[in-house]
């Protein structure tokens, strides 16, 4: 900024902006936030006003929602439409404008009540989140030509961290307008929205069920007409019940193949079972009720397995309350249990297990909500690979809620709202229908990816599920990059069988048929914890017995997986293992060295197995930038990990607010690290791909195209967007680049050439 009294720490701007954002996770105050805001903006960038204009969906209007150094009296009377106006303009483009002279710009407008006639100098930035728009932030001075490109860059900065957070905001204003507009016949008991912590992404809306583990009571009060219920009635509720779980696991098979037989074979157990069913029968030939029966037995039975001291047996209990439920359902009214408990509703609960998300998946629920307690990793794993949304919430009244109330889940923002408008759910589904339109654009999509000189770059995916494979072929996804194998040993009581693992990876190498495959070896621990393991409890699971760590301790489990990945490769053009975590060579060809052994006893015992299999690790650990050149002459490939990567590099834990601001992609020692790896297996002719978020991240894309990454491996519903990117870059424009970015030694200057608009525009960016 010329003639100002120093220089605007842009930096310090963007941290406290980061903490202030935080604020609004547990606050309502949604005037607070937003005058906060501005008065921090005003403060780094020297500005004698910094306003924010939030867009009115109905209206079509944009609106002062906060201000400071403008008369506070126009906040919420000043309103412009799309394209009124330096502002209206702005954010009808959304494309920055800075003026030193503000009446000069053709777009200027004169708003009496805002008091702004004495500033000359102004700038607006728009406010959006990719397609979706919010808003704009503008500053302005009573000199003129006092903003310069650094002022523009960090107001654009600022802009992005604050969209999130402002937009949940505008939403808030909204429900309070709503709110205020009529009283409702029924005023909702509880204050909405309601912040949550978000387990899986995604948007649902839909009536309520709240999910009781008490439950079967309400269903054994007797009606005259139980009375009349008999032995026969008994057997046919028995024999519509195994009807119904068989209808719903083969339509489970589609969405979750790798555990369809898996989901309901207690329930089938039990049905078959003398000593639960044949129990039941023999009480009511002995004159007791059938409903009271069936409520007898399943008692025994759910007390003996909330008794076990193992987890996974204790889940058993909720299974036989989940089938004592289906049928007592089908004693009292006949078929009444076919559509399935949570069938499009929100499913609100204190305590789930993985199986309970399971058979809400196949009853399809819309979205689920935890209450009073953190999610497992089972669930939170099965939640977001199976796109259901699932927020934690602390307020224990959710339990409370009537059936059938309307609730919408934001699992973007972690908000619920209770009993929405219709506006707010209109609101809700055109960004989400913007959103969708964004990830799967209308472009045809290329079989090959290729840089706008020429080059080509290889595109795969990530695969949780073998049900997401038909969407990855969709989308010419020319491989799998990292086929994650802990969902089958997560859901399961006991560690899957040879056969079991065999029957899954082969099912994956049959649909990827000529195209790359690359299994990753079991990735446990951490928070990913096998309920079946009576492991101690360690300090800090993170840093403790995980991934290959795990797999060479558990050599026996570790054998049966790599023995039948290479049984399931068999025949496979281009099949790889790679091994997670690996932080030293002694790790990697201890690791090798078993798949090897694995091979000889696969050729003793005349099974077929892929011989010529390419053996491989990730890069995820900072130790491995010391000892890459050696690691480059024993493994054939490597796949750098990003999230573990920065995580560990920076000491930084991504999922924990407090600290989230210090996990930075564009550090300079990520950067530097990610190059050495880099080119350290390029010399030796070893391919290194990459994954996790930094690889779908566009931003990103120039600098690792330009220290010559050349595949990139990501979840599938990415790929049409980065085909789209990589497109509009040339090699030659990325190595330049990525040295420029390799030169800054800190991260205001490494976050101010990626913001830099003129590098933007040649990589296709604005």
């Amino acid at each position: 900024m010329k003639g100002t009294k120093g220089q605007s720490d842009h930096l310090n701007l963007l941290c406290d902006i980061g903490d202030l954002t935080d604020l609004l996770v547990s606050s309502l105050s949604v005037d607070n936030f937003l005058q906060r805001a501005v008065e921090m903006v005003a403060r780094y960038l020297n500005a004698d006003v910094c306003s924010i204009y939030l867009y009115d969906e109905p209206s079509g209007e944009l609106y002062l929602a906060a201000t400071t150094g403008l008369n506070p009296e126009a906040v919420g009377k000043v309103r412009m439409k799309i394209g009124e106006g330096i502002v209206g303009h702005c954010f009808q483009n959304l494309r920055p404008v800075c003026e030193g002279k503000a009446v000069l710009n053709p777009h200027f407008k004169r708003f009496e009540e805002a008091g702004e006639d004495r500033f000359k100098s102004f700038m607006v930035v728009p406010i959006h989140r990719g397609a979706v728009r919010i808003g704009a932030i503008v500053v302005e001075h009573e000199r003129p030509d006092v903003f310069e490109e650094a002022e523009i860059m960090a107001l654009r900065a600022a802009s992005s961290q604050l969209a999130s957070s402002i937009e949940n905001a505008r939403l808030l204003m909204e429900v309070k307008r709503e709110e205020g507009a009529a009283p409702a016949e029924h005023p909702p008991a509880i204050k909405s929205p309601l912040k949550a912590e978000i387990a899986s992404e995604g948007i649902a809306y839909g009536p309520v069920t709240v999910f009781r583990r008490s439950s079967p009571a309400s269903l054994i009060e007797s009606s005259p007409e139980d009375a009349s219920l008999t032995l026969e009635d008994f057997r046919r509720a028995v024999d519509v019940t195994a009807e119904q779980l068989q209808s719903l696991q083969s339509q489970f098979a589609k969405r979750l193949p790798e555990s369809a037989s898996l989901i309901f074979t207690t329930h089938f157990m039990m049905l078959k079972d003398e000593s639960f069913v044949g129990r039941m029968a023999a009480l009511i030939e002995q004159g007791t009720n059938p409903l009271h029966a069936v409520s007898q037995v399943s008692g025994h039975y759910t007390a003996l397995f909330l008794a076990n001291p193992h987890e996974y047996v204790r889940e058993k209990a909720n299974d036989v309350e989940d089938l004592t439920l289906r049928i007592l359902r089908n004693l009292k009214r006949p078929g009444s249990a076919g559509a399935g408990f949570g069938s499009k509703r929100i499913v609100i609960a204190s305590q789930l297990y993985p199986s309970d998300i399971l058979k809400l998946v196949a009853n399809d629920t819309q979205g689920v909500i935890l209450v009073g307690g953190g999610a497992t990793a089972h669930i939170s794993i099965l939640s977001r690979s199976l796109h259901i949304p699932l927020l934690m919430a602390s307020q224990h009244e959710l339990l409370s809620i009537p059936e059938d109330t309307p609730v919408l889940m934001d699992g973007y923002m972690g908000n619920i709202y209770i009993r929405p408008s219709q506006r707010v759910i209109k609101g809700f589904k055109t960004r989400e229908n913007t959103r969708l339109a964004a990830i799967r654009r209308d472009k045809p999509i290329s079989p090959v990816t290729r840089t706008s000189d020429g080059e080509e770059v290889g595109l795969l995916a990530n695969i949780n599920l073998l049900s997401e494979i038909p969407l990855a072929k969709e989308l010419k996804a020319q491989g799998v990059g990292l086929y994650r194998t802990e969902f089958p040993f997560l859901i399961r009581s006991t560690f899957p069988s040879e056969t079991e693992q065999y029957l899954v990876y082969k099912r994956l190498f049959d649909e990827m048929k000529n195209h790359t495959v690359t299994v990753r070896t079991l990735d446990v621990g951490g928070e990913k914890v096998l309920a079946y393991l009576d492991t101690p409890p360690e300090a800090n699971p993170e840093l403790g017995m995980r991934s290959i760590r795990f797999s060479l301790d558990r050599r026996d489990v570790f054998e049966t997986q790599i023995r039948a990945i290479l049984r399931a490769a068999h025949g496979s053009r281009d099949a790889r293992i790679m091994f997670p975590m690996i932080s030293s060579v002694d790790e990697f060809l201890e690791a090798r060295r078993i798949v090897l052994d694995c091979m000889k006893g696969l050729k003793k015992e005349h099974l077929p197995y892929n011989s010529a299999i390419s053996i491989g690790m990730m890069v995820e650990l900072p130790s491995i930038g010391e000892i890459i050149d050696s690691l480059s002459e024993v493994s054939d490939f490597f796949a750098i990990g990003t999230n573990d990567f920065i995580q560990y590099m920076l000491a930084a834990d991504r999922t924990n607010q407090r600290v989230a601001r210090y996990y930075a992609a564009h550090h300079p020692a990520v950067l530097r690290g990610l190059y050495r790896v880099v080119e350290a297996a390029r010399g030796r002719n070893r391919e290194v791909s990459i994954c996790g978020e930094m690889a779908h991240e566009i931003s990103h894309l120039p600098f690792l195209l330009g220290i010559g990454i050349r595949s990139f491996s990501v979840d599938p519903q990415f790929l049409p967007a980065l085909q789209e990117a990589v497109s509009k870059i040339s090699i030659p424009d990325a190595v330049e680049y990525a040295k420029l970015l390799l030169s800054k030694s800190s991260l205001r200057d490494t976050l101010a050439l990626m913001e830099d608009g003129a590098w933007k525009k040649r990589f296709g960016r604005i």
